[in-house]
């Protein structure tokens, strides 16, 4: 017999964090449970078949039921809840080595972003000098100096 992709440790951490399934208020077919929904899951996600052709026999139900299950946990949190508990058991066994951790932009956001860099100060006070000739300036009639940048006195 193939070994059961959902053990009774795992379901054991598992089910108190899944919601409880409701049966439709028109009837129909009785829906799967959670664990036969999470092991046909698992099935897909480990061989990687598509959802269409999860096998009856696994006795999951059929390929959109556990489809629509998984993205309805990931909706209500489950997985970040499931990840959190799994560290927080790994770290109080002292089993996760920080040292070897890394953390970057790609992986965590930024929400409020780091710090504003400083403005970057002015090199000069002045503008720089026209590089216009001045026998263009004086073709033109342009003044050497505009009158908004002359200094009052």
């Amino acid at each position: 017999m193939a070994k059961a992709l959902v053990s009774d440790a795992l379901w054991e951490r598992v089910e108190p964090l899944l919601p409880p399934v409701v049966a439709s208020a028109k009837g129909g077919r009785p829906p799967v449970g959670n664990r036969e929904a999470l092991t046909g899951i698992l099935f897909v996600l480990r061989s990687g078949i598509p959802w269409t052709m999860l096998p009856q026999e696994l006795g999951c139900g059929c390929g959109m039921t556990c489809w629509r299950r998984l993205r309805d946990w990931q909706v209500a949190g489950v997985w970040d809840r499931l990840h959190e508990l799994l560290l927080a058991e790994l770290n109080a066994a002292d089993r996760i080595d920080w040292s070897r951790a890394v953390v970057d932009s790609s992986s965590v956001r930024a929400v409020l972003g780091g710090q504003k860099p400083a403005r970057t100060p002015r090199i000069a006070a002045k503008r720089g000098a026209s590089t216009m000739s001045l026998r263009m300036r004086r073709a033109f009639h342009w003044p050497l100096h505009s009158p908004a940048r002359t200094p009052t006195t």
